[in-house]
């Protein structure tokens, strides 16, 4: 594929858990496929140190203790994934609330994307649900992927939610820059407006019938502009135009598909308030089996 832009920086969470390990280990391949710089952060939780300092008083030995396995795991969980490959990975290590320190990491490093795992320990337990999760992406208007899967090799097919609104170029773009190798699956979930009530309002069959076609075609036309205003050439993606619920469709057709990661985006100048509270996001965040990336961008 041509005219691909950087991906930037890459700043994946830790907390070592299996799913965190598994999201770190998607961080690294992609930054050796991309050659983008790749940072692994782990985040001691403040409000339970301060907890501890009540109990044990301040400058206990196990404040440091616990800070010392905390460095040593972190090293060893870098050490683990550059075995066998080329890769400079920087380590952070912080202590407060993790989404506040994981937003001020991202724009003190420019983070062209977050990477976490799907379930974890602490705070990464009710990372796609949980309310840590809205104020991890009220913080950055920064792509996130939530990884669900160990990773095996790069993505090779991306299902690309489309819903023609603004932020949709942009996360075909992103979607190249993530999967350069994947071939891109342009999905759009059609429906015909206030069909239940063209119906109640006594409009035929026949001409309801027309109304979809129509819009059929018309998503048809758009999603093929779309690839040709981003540069996409023809073996690079194909089409996936349905009818339906784009929430339960999107997730439908992310296996009937055989897709390993899903793009779903908003654009604007609130780009993350309501990302993750959106029922299609949630939706697919919450019944789907693949990894998912979250694009956003702010207006220009």
């Amino acid at each position: 594929m041509s005219n691909r832009t950087s991906l930037g920086p890459i700043l994946a969470a830790t907390d070592f858990s299996a799913p965190a390990r598994h999201a770190a280990e998607r961080a690294a391949r992609l930054a050796q496929e991309t050659g983008a710089a790749l940072t692994l952060m782990h985040v001691l939780p403040g409000g339970a140190l301060q907890e501890l300092r009540q109990w044990l008083g301040s400058g206990h030995a196990m404040e440091q203790q616990l800070r010392d396995d905390a460095d040593r795991q972190l090293q060893a969980a870098i050490d683990a994934l550059q075995a066998g490959r080329p890769l400079s990975i920087r380590a952070v290590q912080a202590t407060g609330v993790p989404p506040q320190e994981m937003g001020r990491e991202a724009e003190a490093q420019d983070a062209g994307l977050l990477v976490v795992g799907a379930r974890g320990a602490g705070f990464l337990r009710r990372l796609v649900l949980g309310s840590t999760a809205e104020r991890l992406l009220r913080r950055t208007t920064r792509p996130v992927l939530v990884v669900r899967q160990t990773p095996h090799e790069p993505y090779r097919r991306v299902l690309v939610a489309l819903d023609f609104s603004p932020w949709s170029a942009h996360a075909v773009a992103l979607a190249r820059q993530v999967a350069p190798q994947a071939r891109l699956v342009l999905f759009n979930a059609y429906q015909v407006p206030f069909e239940s009530k063209l119906h109640y309002a006594g409009v035929d069959a026949a001409t309801i019938d027309h109304y979809r076609q129509q819009a059929r075609a018309d998503a048809i036309q758009r999603v093929g502009s779309l690839a040709t205003a981003s540069g996409l050439q023809p073996g690079d993606w194909e089409p996936c135009i349905v009818e339906g619920d784009a929430s339960q469709r999107i997730v439908e057709f992310e296996q009937e598909k055989d897709c390993d990661l899903v793009v779903l985006g908003k654009h604007g100048r609130s780009a993350t308030e309501d990302l993750l509270l959106g029922s299609v996001s949630k939706h697919v965040l919450s019944e789907g089996s693949t990894d998912v990336l979250v694009s956003t961008t702010r207006e220009a």
